[in-house]
C-alpha cells in the first residue's frame, strides 16, 4: 500500500477538489494553492465534496505516486476547516481511511521528551 517512513508528513488539503485532477495538477495545486513542496516525500490527501473519495499523492524517489480510496456507501470523516491545509500524524491519517475521525477523544495523546533523566 502506502509507504509509511516514520520521517514522513500528512496534509490534509481544507475544502474539496476536483477529483478528475490527475498527478499533474495535484502537484501544481500542492504547490501553489496549499504552498507547499510536492518532491518532499510528505503524503497530500484530497477530498471530493462529497467526502466519498479520497486522492493521496506523494513523490518516492524517481516520480510520483497517486492512491485513491472511493467508498461505495458511506463518507469519509473529512474535518471542516477554513484551512488551506493541516498536518496530521499517519494514525490519524488511517483513522480517516478507516471511517473514524481524526480526533479520538480517548485515544493516547503524543509525549516529546527532550531527555530521560
Amino acid at each position: 500500500m502506502i509507504n509509511q517512513s516514520a520521517n514522513v508528513r500528512e496534509y490534509l488539503a481544507g475544502g474539496s477538489t476536483d477529483m478528475r485532477k490527475s498527478i499533474n495538477k495535484l502537484s501544481v495545486l500542492v504547490e501553489g494553492a496549499l504552498e507547499l513542496d510536492p518532491f518532499s516525500g510528505y503524503f497530500f490527501a484530497f477530498s471530493n465534496r462529497r467526502r466519498t473519495i479520497v486522492k493521496i499523492l506523494y513523490w518516492n524517489r524517481s516520480g510520483f505516486c497517486l492512491w485513491q480510496r472511493r467508498l461505495e456507501k458511506d463518507r469519509f470523516k473529512w474535518p471542516e476547516t477554513t484551512s488551506k491545509s493541516f498536518e496530521i500524524g499517519m494514525r490519524e491519517l488511517n483513522w480517516l481511511l478507516d471511517g473514524l475521525e481524526i480526533n479520538q477523544g480517548n485515544a493516547h495523546g503524543r509525549l516529546k521528551y527532550r531527555t530521560v533523566l
